[in-house]
């Protein structure tokens, strides 16, 4: 086991998987079970599942898709997307799913983020934050229900999901999504000295150095990536993959 979690983030748009730029234009990458199949096999130790579906458009979410996610899931699942209710948090996690990932309803309603800790546990509920840089260059929260930036600033927003009892940020970078370019190194940075709690970097991976920067000089706690394990190549070639471990433990110790 990685002693720095290094986790792969799916995006789930219906019933298939895809992965996006930017946050835009949702490629086909397979299914989500033979996803999890592969990455079983990989031993992976965390997997992160987000429906954009649920989350952009306001759907039920499809729990027949969790429960398979969950049968054939050997590792821990994070899983968010349309959370706006207890009720759903309790599903998930009934379904087997070890966290929830909360977005745009914790901006709309950040009471929210104590109501489930208090019940579930903090180690359970992850505040996921998207980041996009304005028209001045300023980092803004992205609220990917309205598919656009808001007036908040991100190291405020997380100080906040913090002090309602938030276990650990997934911070995703828009800008870098997709890309493959590396991290957003400043965004992390700002972040990690703000908050006492894992802040997981997420949004423009594309080799094992772009997690090493991200751990030993922007300080998260965590990686996440999808492009790099589900592409293969200059040329992009879907491949779901996952880099060797006793190279990443090398790198990363």
């Amino acid at each position: 086991m990685l002693q720095t979690r290094v986790i792969p983030c799916l995006l789930l748009q219906n019933q298939g998987l895809v992965k996006t730029v930017r946050f835009k234009n949702p490629t086909y990458v397979g299914d989500p079970i033979n996803a999890v199949k592969i990455f079983n096999d990989k031993e992976v130790d965390e997997l992160i599942f987000l429906d954009i579906t649920a989350s952009r458009t306001g759907q039920l979410l499809n729990l027949d898709v969790i429960r398979a996610i969950a049968s054939q899931c050997f590792m821990p699942f994070c899983y968010g997307g349309g959370v706006r209710d207890i009720e759903t948090a309790r599903q998930i996690f009934s379904l087997g799913a070890e966290k929830v990932a909360i977005n745009s309803f914790a901006l709309q309603q950040p009471q929210f983020i104590r109501e489930a800790a208090d019940l579930f546990g903090s180690q359970s509920i992850v505040a996921a934050i998207d980041v996009k840089k304005n028209l001045f260059g300023s980092y803004r929260v992205y609220d990917s229900s309205r598919g656009a930036t808001i007036d908040l600033d991100p190291v405020r927003h997380a100080i906040a999901m913090e002090q309602q009892g938030a276990g650990e940020i997934l911070l995703t970078s828009v800008d870098r999504d997709g890309t493959q370019q590396g991290y957003d190194l400043e965004l992390i940075r700002r972040v990690t000295s703000a908050v006492g709690i894992p802040v997981i970097a997420s949004g423009g991976a594309g080799n094992l150095q772009h997690f090493v920067a991200a751990v030993k000089e922007a300080k998260a706690s965590a990686v996440a990536a999808g492009s790099l394990f589900v592409f293969y190549g200059k040329h992009r070639a879907v491949l779901i993959n996952y880099p060797d471990v006793a190279e990443m433990e090398r790198l990363l110790a």
